[in-house]
């Protein structure tokens, strides 16, 4: 059984995500789909619009044949920490091919900018650290320097300016740089760009723009075209029992509390706290209202959106730098749901597998699941605030088998 791994954080699964499955599945000949998942908190420093275990029961009933979860030091780390951990957990679990969507549709566009910076590192990290003392942001920089080597070296590359694509490139990179035996490839995304809003005249939406639609007062109703019934099952199932769907906003009161029981000096040891940000967080916490009071008061040229939001999520879940940067390799695979097809074909593999498999986490005793336990309980806190029932929890969840 060939197996095409994909990575995803289906926040929430939508029409482009069936494509996409559908389309890996077709264009690299395999049977099996594994999707590596984003756990509770997500690469972009948020919490998940809704709990791990609805969002594997929506890939199940939408192609995917096995999800596995990629941890949080992981998932909430930048790109290419992100794309490391990813790649790795499908390499383990023996993926033949990575495919991933794009706004560029291509593989070699892919292969040569990675070529190109590699080739010229020196120099790349040169014009970034220019890049750098000239005031601009990390991502800024990376670019500027990007396209600078573009220009000395004309070729077919990928559009950096493209979310899609950056990820992406970052998935090849860390192919290559680990030697991995499975291989990229991509697939051309759809009718909806990363962050453009809904358009009531197509079936494909964006997440983001399913998520504004729904923090802006729209009903579920009102997006249904855009959401296979997998999907819309788990949805109104989740409001049903939790009346709202998770945010900052809605965690905010926690968020601003685990902010202000620290001193700036205290704030220091939490992951990508840094150049004096203590301050003006103790500071604007103190002073809003609201989260996007806070955020608003915070942002600064110097930092993006998500790099503030990543920051705030390890604050939240009281992740220390020490802590987010002891793990540079996954330690386990950890099976969150599978069909029929995928328990046959983990029990075709399990035997040869270079890391251990994990079912039930009640047993296993490692500091890198004990962070992804302490983020599911700080999530389900910030769920408890507008909900009476409690999400699944860690100890209590087994697989779903679909």
């Amino acid at each position: 059984m060939q197996a095409v791994g994909i990575v995803v954080e289906y926040n929430p699964f939508h029409n482009g995500h069936l494509h996409h499955v559908k389309e890996a599945k077709r264009t690299t000949r395999s049977e099996i789909a594994v999707a590596v998942m984003s756990g509770q908190f997500l690469q972009r420093g948020e919490p998940a619009l809704v709990d791990k275990w609805h969002r594997t029961k929506m890939a199940l009933a939408s192609g995917v044949d096995l999800v596995i979860e990629l941890p949080y030091v992981f998932s909430t780390a930048q790109a290419t920490g992100f794309a490391s951990g990813a790649v790795q957990l499908l390499e383990a679990i023996q993926c033949t091919t990575l495919a991933f969507g794009s706004e560029q549709g291509s593989i070699e566009p892919f292969l040569n900018s990675y070529h190109l910076i590699e080739n010229n590192r020196v120099h790349y990290n040169e014009i970034i650290k220019e890049n750098i003392q000239l005031g601009k942001s990390y991502p800024q920089a990376l670019f500027s320097a990007y396209e600078q080597l573009k220009q000395l070296f004309p070729n077919a590359y990928i559009d950096l300016a493209q979310p899609n694509n950056i990820l992406g490139f970052h998935y090849v990179e860390a192919i290559k740089r680990l030697q991995c035996t499975m291989q990229p490839a991509t697939i051309q995304r759809i009718a909806a760009g990363y962050h453009d809003s809904i358009n009531v005249d197509s079936e494909i939406a964006s997440a983001t723009g399913i998520r504004q639609a729904l923090f802006s007062g729209q009903s579920l109703q009102q997006i249904f075209q855009y959401l296979p019934d997998g999907t819309i099952g788990q949805l109104e199932h989740w409001q049903t029992e939790h009346r709202n769907f998770a945010s900052w906003e809605s965690f905010w009161p926690l968020l601003k509390y685990a902010i202000l029981r620290h001193t700036p000096q205290q704030l220091k040891q939490y992951a990508d706290v840094s150049e004096g940000l203590e301050n003006s967080l103790v500071k604007y916490a103190a002073a809003s209202s609201s989260y996007t009071a806070f955020m608003n008061a915070l942002k600064s040229k110097r930092y993006t959106w998500t790099r503030l939001q990543r920051m705030l999520t390890h604050i939240y879940t009281g992740v220390t730098k020490e802590q987010l940067h002891a793990y540079s390799n996954p330690r386990y695979i950890r099976i969150l749901g599978m069909t029929n097809s995928g328990q046959q074909y983990v029990s075709r593999i399990k035997k040869s597998l270079s890391l251990p498999l994990i079912s039930r986490v009640a047993a296993v005793e490692d500091p890198l699941l004990a962070i992804d336990l302490r983020a599911t309980q700080m999530y389900q806190l910030g769920i408890q605030q507008f909900s009476d029932k409690k999400i699944d929890e860690d100890y209590k969840t087994p697989p779903i088998r679909y």
